[in-house]
């Protein structure tokens, strides 16, 4: 958890209010949350899809992503209100309009995914 009154998080704020592209990014870092949004931009998705779907992620880890993305505005979180529980997540309006971005990114990262040096695991 970051710490939300250091100089660095009041810095990326302030960057945010006036730069998209910051304020972009700093909705989409995460591990994990541009997998999910991935996935829901194909459609509604319940939990154990999203889980199923996206190899190495963790029960902690999607439902903690799924709760940032819809405070964030980028997902929405439908509870049908039955028994057993039936949960349905989509994008919401701002996550569609994301959705062409991330076919653009995926489409640009297998381009030059061979050109860049290897990214290090430490």
């Amino acid at each position: 958890m970051r710490k939300t009154n250091s100089t660095n998080s009041l810095n990326e704020q302030v960057l945010a209010a006036h730069c998209g592209v910051t304020f972009a990014m700093t909705l989409l870092t995460g591990r994990w949350k541009i997998n999910v949004l991935w996935m829901l931009k194909n459609g509604v998705n319940r939990y154990g899809q999203l889980k199923n779907k996206i190899a190495g992620i963790s029960e902690k880890m999607l439902t903690e992503r799924l709760r940032e993305l819809e405070a964030e505005g980028l997902v929405i979180r439908k509870d049908l209100q039955t028994i057993p529980p039936h949960v349905e997540y989509e994008l919401s309006e701002a996550g569609r309009l994301l959705a062409p971005i991330l076919d653009q990114l995926s489409d640009w990262g297998d381009e030059v995914r061979f050109l860049v040096p290897a990214q290090s695991t430490n």
